[in-house]
């Protein structure tokens, strides 16, 4: 299994460097729509949908969601000047916020109070637009700030948090393995420990910092960008779980089998569904 991922992440880390770095825009967006369209297809069966017909409804809303979001919202558009989002995509990612908000104590009361959402498939359905349409947004949001005066800026700051989510998976994973005891969520995600959280989070961090000396930040950049690290990493492990506790209500395993060792889609871009809109929301609020 371990062989398999590393060998899966060896050649997708790569594709998703090029594509952020140098797809254009527009066709980075439509990779996203493909991307989001294949997540909507795998969340399915966490609503219960066991037939095409029912997931491929599912599907073409979150197109159509996203569509709309496009057309009104152009890409070249999203930001008024540097650091000002429009109002509309502000308030948006403001919702995705609460969404993981409230799901985050949902999660943590599993099973508790479950059986309210787990009985009503459009609740679930909601739950699936508010994970992936955001999620959507908050990239393009990202990838698109400062985009008139310097097209790599956006594509630096994705790199970021790319790296904060996948450094935190892997310093989670082998501190896990090597010392991890104390379960952190038993009831959604058996394997998961406090210890790996942990791990995660210094793993990032000492990441981030080497990153700052290279170059030559200032202690107010020092400090503004490890807390954001923290809040990141900490929010990635969230979105981690929140898919755990979808599949453990839905009796499902991974969420497909698209991707050796790693499952499908959603089980691939779990955590950066949850860390995406946070990290556009703390871009546009401080900067950095």
């Amino acid at each position: 299994m371990l062989k398999q991922r590393i060998l899966t992440a060896l050649v997708l880390a790569p594709a998703a460097i090029a594509a952020i770095f140098y797809l254009p825009i527009a066709y980075f967006s439509a990779l996203l729509l493909f991307i989001m369209a294949v997540g909507a297809w795998e969340w399915g069966p966490l609503m219960g949908f066991a037939n095409r017909l029912r997931r491929s409804a599912f599907v073409l809303t979150n197109i159509i969601i996203i569509g709309l979001l496009w057309y009104f919202f152009p890409l070249e558009q999203l930001w008024l000047k540097q650091h000002q989002l429009q109002q509309p995509i502000l308030y948006m990612l403001w919702l995705a916020a609460l969404w993981w908000t409230v799901s985050a104590v949902m999660t943590c009361l599993y099973p508790r109070y479950s059986k309210f959402w787990s009985s009503h498939r459009s609740i679930r359905g909601i739950f699936g637009w508010l994970t992936l349409v955001p999620a959507w947004l908050a990239f393009m949001v990202i990838r698109s700030s400062d985009y008139q005066t310097d097209s790599y800026h956006g594509a630096q700051l994705l790199m970021s948090l790319f790296l904060m989510v996948w450094s935190a998976d892997i310093g989670a994973y082998f501190v896990g393995k090597a010392i991890g005891k104390k379960k952190l969520m038993p009831n959604v995600s058996p394997g998961k420990t406090f210890e790996g959280f942990l791990g995660g989070v210094v793993f990032a961090c000492i990441l981030v910092c080497i990153a700052g000396f290279i170059l030559k930040w200032n202690i107010s950049e020092f400090t503004l960008v490890l807390v954001v690290t923290v809040v990141i990493t900490t929010v990635s492990v969230l979105g981690d779980l929140n898919e755990s506790m979808f599949k453990r209500q839905a009796g499902v395993k991974d969420s497909g089998s698209i991707l050796p060792g790693h499952g499908g889609i959603l089980d691939r871009i779990d955590s950066l569904t949850a860390t995406a809109p946070i990290f556009a929301l703390c871009y546009a609020i401080i900067g950095w």
